[in-house]
């Protein structure tokens, strides 16, 4: 496999993963680091031809909004969440300064006029994750087609999931009418088969870092993933790397580095900068829990269930989010992962003021320390290179720490 895939890794701006010179589909498809390399070129040839096709293209921005509705519908997932820094400027206009990063990126895309997703989307998808994204959808409202999903806040509450059911039937009603389509159960039960077979093999490939030396990098990893969902040669490609991977397991080439653990908030595309810090300072992020990471991917829903609605409503119902109170689902993701994936640290990430997982990483701290016996490194920043050289020192102090511990 390239070098996405295993062995040297080049710095992020000549890595084969990032791009390369040629674009065409042809040598694009060839491996899955060159395929993956280009995901915003793919994504965007997809969402067009879609278009084109009229396929109402839908715009998301958590991990709360069933794609498969939108897939039953007959639309095109897009995931909107901003990883620029270049698109902050722009938001802060009519946005707080001193709000999320990724807020404000996303919301500079729309007042730039910049992101060709966002451009052509039938429909924006909002969600009451935080109060930051609640009121910034209320500004992006007043120029596009808004819905936004009233989310459940309350991890273990039958009046609470009762709620959450009637919200997603509320949307899929909206998506019918807004859309002329029935959602039939056939077409949802295809849907869901399509994102249980993404989730499927994007959990095999996340599983080959359980390995004592495993097969590549925690930023290889994380290049294979799309911004839509439900793209048939990215199947191919996440296929095509899992039989690579199990050739390298046998041929035993493998990646070195001290296991790192990563939580918090998403890594979305663009705004990597932290993992690339931790694999530069000699780690190795083996398992990432966030939602750009295993989060997601755990829950698949039961295609042969009685109430297909039910089971989608209960597998989203699960995420184990820090809008959720208490939470406790995140604890227990967090104990089998470190089982299974076997850190020698934890890594928390919380982007300015993101309120949930901020207040959120002193139980984090409590369980990673008093129960897990792991050093444990809380890091809060922004999308803005500035503090690099602080973090990567504040590494590089939690990694001699595992390395006194032996």
């Amino acid at each position: 496999m390239c070098d996405c895939c295993g062995g040297h890794t080049p710095p992020p701006s000549e890595s084969t993963c990032c791009g390369g010179s040629s674009t065409s589909r042809a040598d694009r498809t060839a491996t899955p680091c060159a395929w993956f390399g280009h995901m915003i070129e793919n994504c965007l040839e997809h969402a067009t031809e879609s278009k084109r096709q009229g396929k109402p293209i839908v715009c998301i921005m958590c991990e709360y909004t069933p794609r498969e509705l939108i897939m039953a519908a007959g639309g095109v997932p897009v995931c909107l969440c901003g990883g620029s820094a270049d698109t902050i400027p722009a938001a802060e206009r009519r946005l707080p300064a001193n709000l999320c990063p990724l807020i404000k990126s996303t919301f500079g895309y729309h007042v730039e006029g910049s992101n060709p997703f966002l451009e052509m989307a039938d429909l924006v998808v909002g969600e009451t994750t935080c109060d930051g994204k609640k009121k910034m959808f209320e500004l992006m409202g007043e120029d596009r087609p808004m819905y936004v999903l009233e989310l459940p806040q309350k991890e273990n509450d039958a009046d609470s999931f009762a709620r959450w059911k009637t919200e997603l039937a509320r949307f899929k009603k909206y998506l019918e009418d807004e859309f002329q389509v029935e959602i039939t159960p056939e077409r949802l039960c295809e849907a869901v088969e399509v994102m249980n077979r993404e989730r499927a093999l994007r959990r095999e490939l996340a599983e080959s870092m359980q390995a004592d030396r495993p097969p590549l990098t925690g930023r290889q990893l994380l290049t294979m993933r799309s911004t839509i969902a439900g793209i048939g040669e990215d199947y191919r490609q996440y296929e095509k790397a899992i039989e690579m991977l199990r050739r390298r397991a046998v041929s035993g080439e493998r990646v070195d580095g001290i296991r790192v653990l990563l939580t918090g908030v998403p890594l979305v595309h663009g705004a990597e900068r932290v993992l690339h810090i931790l694999e530069d300072s000699g780690g190795l992020v083996v398992a990432m829990e966030n939602c750009s990471g295993l989060k997601p991917l755990v829950d698949d829903i039961d295609t042969e269930a009685d109430d297909l609605m039910q089971a989608l409503a209960e597998k989203y119902y699960r995420i184990p989010c820090s809008v959720m109170t208490h939470n406790n689902r995140r604890l227990d993701l967090l104990r089998e992962m470190v089982k299974d994936y076997r850190p020698q640290c934890v890594v928390e990430l919380t982007w300015q003021a993101c309120l949930t997982y901020d207040v959120e990483s002193n139980r984090i701290k409590r369980l990673v320390e008093e129960e897990f016996g792991l050093p444990y490194l809380h890091v809060e920043t922004d999308y803005s290179p500035s503090d690099s050289a602080r973090i990567a020192v504040r590494v590089e102090a939690l990694f001699e720490t595992v390395r006194a511990n032996g």
